[in-house]
């Protein structure tokens, strides 16, 4: 007998987290999906890592979308990605021959923009931020950052003093996979951060132990993602928006949607989210595209293609002129 399939995926939590380096919250999402997988397994009679059959994996990512609690599809995908994570790193270790999870593909995702606000609902989020004590300093800095940078939640929450640069105006983003990215600041946010350092930060870091994060919460300590994203929908409601619109990624969509309607190029864009692939950042392309379109069919005399009469304009004299070359 091989190596059973509980020490399998024990041992490659433990190489995501020591040799990988992997999030607190990947891992726990590992541990998650793949205790549901050994909990298939098992119920098929399976206890060894080398006795799975491709057939065993399909039908795991069958079995997450059906039954009594189904997942959505999305999820379902996550599960299969930490299953295939742990036949690749077992077969590339050589406790297994064959990699049984590579061809099995992941359940069909239904394609979904990001929602973006309008640069005045911004404005008017941005304006929920109320009140001059630590914790409404702190929340203005919070998302005037959010929405200035692109950051996302986790980012923001996890920088340290020194990675705000007032002097060149930059700020260093921990991403995912360890992967680290310069971005620039905006004078709004500089100077909405030098207000919370100033008159907020003192107060709150005098009741903490002492830390190096930049936002602190009301007992001196790093500000939580959870925190972070309760101030998002307090500023939300605050501002009278529809809490529909509103997600932990929200500014981060603005951030790039309003930089490609800008006339930003993708790549640019790309660079500033710390996106692997171009691919994950051309999906706000399309929604740059529907802003196009809209303004095409309201402002382009043939946009509407009701004939050629109406290309050009109607004189004095009533008659249509031609339009000029």
């Amino acid at each position: 007998m091989g190596m059973r399939v509980a020490d399998g995926v024990e041992a490659f939590l433990s190489h995501l987290a020591v040799e990988r380096g992997s999030s607190a919250n990947t891992l726990r999402s590992y541990t998650t999906d793949l205790g549901r997988y050994v909990t298939h397994l098992q119920g098929r009679g399976i206890d060894d890592l080398a006795a799975v059959a491709e057939s065993d994996v399909s039908d795991f990512v069958v079995a997450l979308r059906s039954g009594e609690a189904p997942l959505a599809a999305s999820s379902a995908a996550r599960a299969l990605a930490a299953v295939r994570g742990l036949h690749r790193f077992a077969t590339r270790d050589g406790l297994v021959p064959v990699d049984v999870a590579r061809a099995v593909a992941p359940p069909a995702l239904p394609r979904r923009l990001p929602k973006a606000l309008t640069i005045d609902q911004v404005d008017q989020l941005l304006a929920g931020c109320v009140g001059d004590g630590p914790t409404g300093l702190r929340d203005r800095a919070l998302l005037e950052l959010l929405y200035s940078t692109g950051a996302r939640i986790s980012e923001a929450v996890g920088l340290d003093l020194d990675d705000l640069d007032p002097g060149s105006r930059t700020v260093l983003l921990r991403g995912k996979g360890g992967k680290h990215r310069i971005v620039p600041v905006g004078r709004p946010a500089l100077a909405a951060l030098d207000a919370y350092l100033v008159r907020a930060r003192p107060d709150l870091a005098a009741k903490g132990r002492g830390t190096p994060a930049l936002l602190l919460n009301a007992r001196g300590a790093r500000l939580s993602r959870q925190s972070a994203w309760h101030a998002l929908r307090t500023a939300a409601d605050v501002a009278g928006l529809d809490p529909t619109t509103v997600s932990p990624h929200t500014l981060r969509h603005c951030f790039a949607t309003h930089l490609l309607a800008g006339g930003a190029d993708v790549r640019v864009v790309q660079e500033l989210l710390g996106h692997a692939s171009v691919a994950t950042t051309q999906i706000y392309t399309h929604i740059t595209v529907d802003a196009l379109r809209e303004v095409y069919a309201t402002a382009h005399p043939r946009a509407l293609g009701s004939g050629p009469g109406r290309a050009g304009r109607t004189g004095r004299n009533g008659h249509r002129s031609r339009p000029s070359r």
